[in-house]
C-alpha cells in the first residue's frame, strides 16, 4: 500500500510590524491608511498688529534721515544699459553683475552696438553670471526689439518694458523708477522679506507685497521707498541673522523674533 503524504500547512510569517495581509489588494489598503495625512497649506500671511499711519510714516522718515538720496547698486550708463544690467541680474548679485558688465558697457552701451558685439561675445563677456547663456541670448532679442519697435529707446511704460525678452514686472519698476523717476516699487527677494518679517505688507507673493506697500507708503517717500527697503533688506534685516541690534526700525517692526 503506497505511503500517503501531506504537504505542511505553512503558516503565515510574523514580522516586527504586524501580521501580512492576506492578499495584495489587502496590503495596498493597509499601506495607504498608514499613510500621513498632507499638511495643511500656510494660511496667508496677516499683521498680528497692523501698522498705523503715523508709524509707516515714522518708518519713512527714519530712513530718509538716515539716507536721504539712496541709489541702486547696479552700474549702468543710461536707460538701456540700466535695462540690461536687471535683466542680467537674475538669480544673481549687484555685485557679480557689476563686475561682468563694466567691461561690456564700455563696448556695448546702445541697442545697436549690442547687436554688432553679437551673442558670441556677449556670452563671452557674461559668463561669470549665472544662466548666462539663456541672458545672452534675451539681451540680444531685447536689443533687437528694442530697434524694431521702439526705435532704439527704452520705453516708459510698464507694459512696453515687459514685453522685451527676459524683462518682468520687477524689471520694468526698476527701469521706471531708476531711469525716469516713476514712483514704482519693484519686489526683489530683500523687499519681500522685509515686508513680510516686519508685518509692513505681508503677502504670499512679489505682487500682493508690491500692492500692500503701495497702499500704506505715504506719497511723499514712494520715489525712494524700494530703495530703502532693498537697502535695509541687503545690509541689517538680512536672511539668515537679522541685525537687530542696529536696526532703525526696531522699536516699531512686529518680527516676533527680534532680538532686541
Amino acid at each position: 500500500m503506497p505511503k500517503i503524504t501531506r504537504k505542511a500547512s505553512r503558516k503565515p510569517t510574523q514580522k516586527s510590524c504586524g501580521s501580512v495581509a492576506a492578499n495584495p489588494r489587502q496590503a495596498k489598503s493597509a499601506a495607504a491608511g498608514s499613510r500621513q495625512p498632507s499638511k495643511p497649506k500656510k494660511p496667508p500671511l496677516r499683521a498680528t498688529k497692523p501698522w498705523t499711519p503715523a508709524e509707516v510714516r515714522e518708518v519713512f522718515t527714519r530712513f530718509r534721515k538716515a539716507s536721504p538720496e539712496p541709489k541702486g547698486e547696479l552700474e549702468h550708463l543710461n536707460p538701456y544699459t540700466l535695462l540690461v544690467a536687471v535683466v542680467l541680474s537674475a538669480q544673481a548679485t549687484d555685485a557679480g553683475v557689476n563686475k561682468a558688465t563694466r567691461e561690456l558697457f564700455r563696448r556695448a552701451d546702445t541697442p545697436q552696438k549690442m547687436l554688432a558685439l553679437g551673442e558670441d561675445r556677449l556670452r563671452d563677456l557674461i559668463r561669470t553670471i549665472g544662466l548666462y547663456r539663456t541672458k545672452a541670448r534675451n539681451v540680444i532679442a531685447l536689443s533687437q526689439k528694442l530697434i524694431a519697435d521702439f526705435g532704439g529707446e527704452v520705453p516708459r511704460t510698464r507694459e512696453a518694458i515687459e514685453s522685451l525678452p527676459g524683462a518682468g514686472r520687477k524689471t520694468a519698476n526698476v527701469v521706471l523708477n531708476m531711469a525716469f523717476g516713476e514712483r514704482t516699487l519693484a519686489v526683489d527677494t530683500h523687499v519681500f522679506r522685509v515686508a513680510n518679517r516686519t508685518q509692513l505688507a505681508p503677502g504670499n507673493t512679489p505682487l500682493e507685497v508690491e500692492l500692500g506697500l503701495e497702499r500704506v507708503i505715504p506719497a511723499e517717500f514712494m520715489l525712494h521707498a524700494h530703495h530703502w527697503l532693498i537697502l535695509h533688506g541687503r545690509y541689517t534685516c538680512v536672511a539668515r541673522k537679522p541685525r537687530c541690534e542696529v536696526c532703525l526700525i526696531n522699536d516699531l517692526c512686529r518680527w516676533p523674533e527680534k532680538t532686541v
